[in-house]
């Protein structure tokens, strides 16, 4: 991978995803209540964290969202700077992601009614054209937990200078702890490293992508020095939109380069995320070391591991909950408003919200998400 340019003066635009519902977090996350506009683990939501990391860094921060949420987004982010961006259907993070850039792109050159409108609804008047080198735009998940956001805020300032320099794709890979299963792992090709200028990697090429390992394979990407795959990224909208047209996500690109109806284009491929559509087949692709006390609140396993929840015996309880545990260890316990008591159990998910009650040993807790809608799912009511 080689640098084609010294460009750290470059705007960043913050691109927040805020377009899913938290199905693995089911039933304290519902399509009423997603999980980015909880507070878990602090007294603000995960979205306001966010938006707050997004903000450190950031000349601009965009919301992108679906339809479907954008009105609680717009009431969210009322009182902040951050603009919305709504995608014509939610069809995972690599349509969305592609449509960004190309709306981000099209702005740049003053020719996107759609961002002209949201910058008209903040600032009061339209935004000017853009001149200059375009900007860089860093990609954050919005259910994130960060230890050291100063750390965090360097790291994505490193990412986009990288993103610049090489005008290629950037991902974060956080250093592991343990031989995860839940994430996918980024393997960098340790012959092809930068170094920072201040010691430590800068950045390196990466090697190849691999999606969610069983356990013993884990174990051997340790080995290999691989990272977990954050979703956290880094490209100017062109290296995207580039990467994009060699893609399944070709037809898309075109579609709205001709000018077609951006609900039209993306009827035009198939749902697929970022990672799978783009870059795990794309060949210029930088991985950012990221060690900073991260964590995807994404499954009630996330969150049992979270240190600010923990309450001794390796139980944890989300805000709000009183546990009584008698001989009772490893167990993820959120009842808002209720004493739980558990006795002689280990490793359970119990979770008590509203109208429902979820029970589910730990290990099998990212399976929740099949009872949100899924076609196996029975009721059933005592008489």
């Amino acid at each position: 991978m080689s640098v084609v340019s010294d460009s750290r003066t470059r705007p960043i635009l913050a691109c927040v995803l805020a377009g899913g519902t938290g199905t693995r977090l089911y039933p304290l996350s519902r399509p009423n209540r997603p999980k980015q506009f909880l507070e878990i683990g602090g007294d603000r939501s995960l979205l306001e964290r966010t938006l707050e990391r997004a903000d450190r860094i950031s000349t601009e921060t965009w919301v992108l969202t679906n339809g479907a949420l954008e009105e609680p987004i717009r009431e969210h982010v009322r009182d902040t700077d951050a603009r919305v961006l709504v995608e014509p259907d939610a069809s995972g993070t690599g349509p969305a992601l592609v449509y960004a850039a190309w709306q981000f792109h099209e702005r740049w050159e003053g020719k996107c009614h759609e961002c002209r409108a949201a910058d008209e609804a903040v600032d009061g008047d339209e935004s000017e054209n853009r001149t200059g080198d375009p900007p860089v735009i860093v990609t954050l998940p919005s259910d994130h937990h960060i230890e050291d956001e100063s750390a965090f805020a360097r790291t994505l300032e490193r990412a986009a200078t990288v993103a610049a320099d090489t005008e290629g794709l950037v991902t974060l890979g956080v250093e592991p702890t343990r031989a995860a299963t839940e994430f996918g792992y980024i393997v960098p090709d340790s012959d092809d490293t930068h170094a920072a200028p201040g010691g430590g990697t800068e950045y390196t090429a990466v090697r190849r992508f691999r999606e969610k390992p069983n356990r013993e394979v884990a174990r051997s990407l340790l080995e290999d020095g691989a990272y977990w795959n954050a979703g956290v990224f880094a490209w100017t909208p062109e290296a995207l939109l580039e990467a994009a047209r060699d893609s399944p996500l070709a037809p898309l690109v075109e579609a709205l380069e001709a000018g077609v109806d951006p609900a039209e284009a993306f009827a035009r491929v198939d749902p697929i995320s970022i990672d799978e559509g783009v870059l795990e087949r794309a060949d210029d692709i930088a991985v950012v070391p990221l060690s900073v006390g991260w964590a995807d609140l994404g499954t009630w396993d996330a969150l049992g591991r979270l240190e600010s929840l923990q309450t001794g015996d390796g139980n944890a309880t989300l805000e709000g909950t009183t546990l009584t545990a008698r001989e009772a260890t490893d167990n993820v316990v959120a009842a808002p408003g209720k004493h739980v008591s558990l006795v002689g159990v280990d490793d359970l998910v119990v979770v008590a919200v509203d109208d429902r009650v979820l029970v589910v040993p730990r290990e099998k807790a990212h399976t929740v998400r099949d009872l949100v809608g899924g076609p196996d799912t029975t009721e059933q009511t005592g008489e």
